[in-house]
């Protein structure tokens, strides 16, 4: 397994946390006119729909298979909806929710017997200072959170690790049949949520009466955001170490706000923009981190 990123997977990665960073954009717009649990539930069911049709399903048991839908689909974006319904901010869900990194890196090493090096943990130290000053900027703000909102957020992240490692132990299979077959076990599930909690078929007569630029965005969230970004996030999950993809996903929230102070005209203040800076160092330390050992070592 490679212990550096390539050029090419370098800037693959970054396209990723970027769209994933943006994606709160169109989330926002799309919420004005249709409820969470509802704009899930279509978010994967485009993403299955048509494509299921013209990929092979991959090679891996079924059971694993809805497991990863479950895990990615129901649990993390239902938890996290829900999170944020009873009271969590969205923008500290989205800080918060970065706890993956964490558990995905800790279960790998228990479950997967993967490697942490030394530059892996300091630039995640660095790369964590940088999202904390970025939370603590919000609470500061007056951001506050429920109890409730702030643990399902938590059982978010760890259901994104799950899933992480789901994909992570599959072995030589299509990681873009993966995202599109894992996205039939979601829609169902998540329908009877939105149908329980969101009002009946008010939702699905918000969806039938959504304006074009309401389905633009569903479209770009599942398209762009699941099918491009999940499985390109899987293929890198694939070909590295998980302590050097993970901490990539603290790049989100500060993509996020840089989407937001570009398309909502939400303004970047200086204790933000160093938060931002100690996220890209961090990942520095952590994609270069082998090199710049080698050179100490040699120096030394």
């Amino acid at each position: 397994m490679k212990r550096s990123l390539s050029p090419r997977d370098l800037v693959l990665v970054l396209a990723v946390v970027t769209v994933w960073g943006f994606n709160f954009v169109p989330i926002r717009w799309a919420l004005d006119e249709i409820p969470p649990f509802a704009l899930a539930a279509l978010r994967f069911l485009l993403a299955a729909v048509p494509a299921v049709f013209f990929v092979a399903r991959p090679a891996m048991r079924w059971r694993d298979l809805i497991a990863y839908g479950l895990a990615i689909g129901m649990f993390q974006f239902g938890l996290l909806f829900l999170g944020i319904k009873l009271g969590m901010p969205a923008g500290l869900a989205s800080l918060v929710i970065q706890l993956q990194v964490f558990f995905t890196i800790g279960l790998a090493m228990l479950l997967l017997r993967d490697r942490v090096h030394r530059w892996n943990v300091a630039g995640g130290a660095v790369a964590l200072a940088g999202v904390a000053i970025l939370g603590v900027y919000k609470l500061a703000g007056g951001t506050s959170a429920t109890l409730a909102g702030f643990l399902l957020v938590i059982g978010a992240a760890l259901a994104w690790a799950i899933g992480n490692l789901i994909a992570k132990r599959a072995r030589n299979i299509d990681t873009f049949a993966l995202v599109v077959w894992s996205s039939l076990a979601p829609p169902l599930p998540l329908a009877v949520l939105s149908y329980a909690v969101e009002g009946g078929a008010a939702p699905w007569r918000a969806i039938a009466g959504a304006s074009w630029q309401t389905w633009t965005c569903v479209l770009f969230l599942a398209y762009a955001a699941t099918l491009f970004g999940y499985a390109s996030w899987n293929a890198l999950l694939h070909r590295y170490p998980t302590a050097l993809i993970s901490p990539f996903a603290l790049l989100i929230p500060a993509a996020g706000l840089g989407s937001g102070a570009l398309f909502l005209h939400e303004r970047l203040a200086s204790t933000q923009m160093a938060g931002v800076m100690l996220v890209f160092a961090g990942l520095a330390i952590n994609v270069y981190g082998a090199r710049l050992w080698r050179a100490v070592a040699r120096a030394a």
